[in-house]
């Protein structure tokens, strides 16, 4: 706070009594401490806060007020006006301030703090000026905290509404229409949401759709691929550990669990996860406690857990893969993901959506795709469901045709050989020995240049299967098998 700008103080007050003894009581401190505005009720005061939107930092206000809106319901009106506004409430002595029940009634309408004046005439200060003064100066410095606090939870709701907006549920089918449902379902409450559906049907996206629209949006969602943690590591991983636990712990490391701490943890392919990760994982749920590795007490979190799978679990569970009490913990909610077969009339839109997103990525003119092309868009297998679609839309934008005809969609799924003359231009640069290749090794040639574009545009081998929307290891074995090295 400087000097230029003393704190904003608007009076409630009907004795002029009793305002000239607030104004002696700051006049030591008239350089910070300013009262702009004295009115004598709280209608008076309402406008006044309205008018001048955000003018005023504290009210200072008489509790037993004239004018009809006094007390708590006042002070309620106030926070309600402007929720960072501070409020300090004066009190006449026949008030008794050490009952615990009104303190609590004037802390829970929202005030900040409350003291005592002298009855009477007597010309003197409110009781304990220091106080009094010094807690204006907290009221201050609270409000610009909380103003701070107000900034970054709406920068936080400006990022989630972005976010979602990238991340929405695209499609217009049944199918999606019910899964939007599910997902608005399971937003409301913090039940435990077992996602099930084959691979590349957007699973993930689904969980983040939960979390992002549920109560816990602005904490943290942990996403982690169960299948992706080694084996001796998923225990240290998940549940963490203190430091000088082991040899070489030579710090504490926080884990997953932790780090989602009042957030959602997803965990994907949970089927997964080893027997003994299984059993914490139970605990976690019944007890809502974890056990880190050197901790001799166990630490509460409060987690949501949203689970997904693209195996039968219940199979799992008849196999003896995977524990039934902890199936039935995770499985209180199911929501099913349909595959992209069952939504087929979905294709031209995330067909669309995925060229804009590309194009605009990779710098590119938005090309046309021709009705015969999105046909064979459409009816086409998609046995890697929306995650192979994105794929191949990547693959079309990279050919670099201005029109995107059914011979060129074909060519590019492997479907037919007539699209190889027409594929093979000048965006991957093939040799005259090339183009005389049979389909199958022109197609090799093709996904081995791609990824080697992918690769070089990319800052690791991780980013580079992210962006082809493979795991890591598959992305291993692809690169092996195309003899990238």
């Amino acid at each position: 706070m400087s000097s230029e700008t003393p704190i904003q103080v608007l009076l409630i007050e009907d004795e002029e009594f009793d305002v000239r003894r607030v104004r002696r009581t700051i006049k030591p401190f008239e350089q910070r401490i300013h009262i702009a505005a004295v009115v004598p009720n709280g209608r008076m005061a309402l406008d006044l806060i309205r008018e001048r939107d955000g003018a005023f930092d504290v009210v200072i206000m008489d509790f037993q007020i004239a004018g009809g809106l006094m007390g708590e319901n006042l002070i309620r009106e106030l926070k309600r006006t402007d929720e960072s506004l501070q409020i300090i409430v004066i009190t006449k002595m026949t008030v008794n301030v050490m009952d615990f029940e009104f303190a609590n009634s004037l802390v829970m309408a929202g005030a900040f703090w409350y003291c005592t004046k002298y009855p009477g005439d007597i010309e003197e200060y409110i009781y304990q000026p220091t106080d009094f003064v010094l807690s204006v100066f907290n009221a201050y410095n609270k409000r610009v905290l909380e103003r701070e606090q107000h900034k970054t939870k709406r920068k936080l709701l400006r990022t989630i509404e972005e976010s979602l907006g990238q991340k929405r549920i695209i499609g217009t089918s049944p199918s999606v229409a019910n899964l939007r449902h599910q997902i608005e379902r399971c937003a409301e409450s913090d039940v435990s949401v077992l996602i099930s559906g084959a691979s590349g049907t957007g699973k993930e996206l689904v969980a983040h759709n939960i979390h992002y629209r549920s109560r816990r949006r602005l904490e943290n969602f942990i996403p982690i691929n169960c299948g992706s943690i080694p084996a001796d590591l998923v225990e240290s991983e998940l549940f963490g550990y203190e430091k000088g636990a082991f040899t070489g712990a030579n710090a504490a490391k926080p884990g997953l669990f932790e780090v989602a701490n009042h957030g959602t943890l997803f965990l994907d392919e949970v089927s997964e996860l080893p027997p003994a990760a299984q059993v914490k994982l139970l605990r976690v749920i019944q007890e809502g406690e974890i056990e880190k590795i050197g901790r001799t007490e166990p630490l509460k979190v409060d987690i949501r857990i949203i689970a997904a799978t693209n195996k039968n679990l219940e199979h799992e569970v008849a196999e003896r893969r995977f524990r039934e009490d902890l199936y039935y913990r995770l499985n209180v909610v199911p929501v099913s993901v349909p595959p992209l077969r069952e939504r087929s009339e979905d294709i031209p839109l995330l067909t669309e959506h995925f060229l804009r997103e590309f194009a605009a990525d990779m710098g590119k003119v938005l090309p046309e795709v021709t009705p015969e092309a999105m046909s064979v868009l459409t009816f086409a297998p998609w046995k890697g469901n929306v995650r192979e679609l994105k794929n191949v839309v990547q693959r079309l934008l990279f050919m670099n045709e201005p029109v995107i005809t059914r011979e060129i969609v074909q060519f590019a799924l492997g479907l037919s050989a007539e699209s190889s003359g027409g594929a093979s231009g000048a965006a991957f640069e093939f040799t005259t020995s090339e183009r005389d290749l049979p389909l199958r090794q022109l197609e090799r040639i093709v996904r081995q240049k791609y990824v080697e574009h992918v690769r070089a545009e990319s800052g690791s081998d991780a980013e580079a299967a992210k962006k082809l929307g493979l795991a890591p290891s598959n992305y291993h074995r692809m690169c092996k098998e195309l003899g990238i090295k």
